[in-house]
């Protein structure tokens, strides 16, 4: 009956971690982010009353959505180079 209870709690387990890796990487979180950044940017510009704040906001917003196309793929060449 344990070794039942501790199956199920593995279980349980692995599909929490596979429910936080979809998430991690979902497009709509990284459009979330995305968008959050940008609607904080533009907050932060205006207030310190910076010329053209809703262009200069596009900045951090795209370099968010590099780092979301380039990290994995960096990532990736990190961990066979690590693994050799």
């Amino acid at each position: 009956m344990e070794l039942e209870k501790e199956i199920q709690q593995i279980k349980e387990r692995n599909q929490r971690v596979s429910l936080d890796k979809a998430w991690e990487t979902s497009l709509f979180r990284k459009l979330l982010v995305a968008v959050t950044t940008y609607v904080t940017a533009v907050i932060a510009l205006l207030v310190i009353q910076a010329p053209n704040a809703y262009l200069g906001a596009v900045i951090p917003t795209l370099g968010f959505l590099l780092s979301t196309l380039t990290f994995p793929t960096l990532k990736e060449w990190w961990i066979k180079k690590y693994l050799r």
